[in-house]
């Protein structure tokens, strides 16, 4: 699993993960993608269109860190994932909390104006 990291104008943050969410995964990128998390009032957007499987441990890195990121005034999104992990989220109800977008343009329009 890898893991890059970019700030984007209007104060997004994006990561981009690529590779297996499965346990290995996990434990490769897990402390640096909370690392870049940590803030107040951050817009974290994470792109999943590399990714091309989730495992039930990636989930809750994936709500947890979310859940930190709500609650320190924030918010996140996750983008593009294939279908695959689309219907993995989507049947783990990960969508009822960390809204799915397209593409990026969507889902910087929709966090700025909620």
């Amino acid at each position: 699993m890898k893991l890059q990291y970019r700030e984007l104008e209007d104060g997004f943050r994006l990561i981009e993960l690529s590779g297996k969410l499965d346990i290995y995964g996990v434990n490769e990128i897990d402390q640096s993608f909370i690392r870049h998390c940590v803030g107040d009032n951050l817009r974290v957007l994470v792109d999943l269109s590399r990714v091309s499987y989730v495992s039930s441990i990636g989930i809750p890195m994936l709500i947890n860190t979310a859940k930190s990121v709500f609650q320190h005034g924030g918010k996140m999104a996750l983008l593009s994932p294939q279908k695959n992990v689309e219907d993995v989220l989507t049947m783990t109800g990960i969508h009822l909390i960390i809204p799915i977008f397209d593409n990026l343009q969507s889902a910087k329009a929709k966090l700025l104006a909620s």
